[in-house]
């Protein structure tokens, strides 16, 4: 069992780390809404990409403010976040009771 243990645990090492770098990603394309860069910055361009498959769903989902803020970041930082608690937790705790 402990060979399962170790992949439940290695999984939710992996996917926290996924979580986390989706997380910073998210954070980047939030500032940079606020200073308007070059889009047609390689990285600009990335990050745009991997972050706009979650975000357009969202925005779908929850229309902009009045205001004019698009929420759809913060939600999806949520998401994240609960996710990391969540799944990463639940795999590590099985992994504990596993080994």
């Amino acid at each position: 069992m402990f060979v399962l243990a170790n992949l439940l645990n290695a999984m939710a090492l992996v996917l926290g780390l996924v979580l986390k770098t989706y997380w910073w990603l998210l954070v980047i394309r939030a500032l940079l809404s606020w200073v308007s860069p070059d889009p047609s910055n390689p990285i600009v361009q990335f990050i745009y990409n991997v972050t706009e498959p979650v975000l357009r769903p969202l925005r779908a989902w929850i229309p902009v403010w009045k205001i004019g803020i698009d929420v759809s970041v913060f939600i999806a930082i949520l998401i994240i976040y609960f996710l990391e608690i969540f799944l990463v937790q639940t795999l590590i705790g099985l992994a504990v009771r596993l080994g």
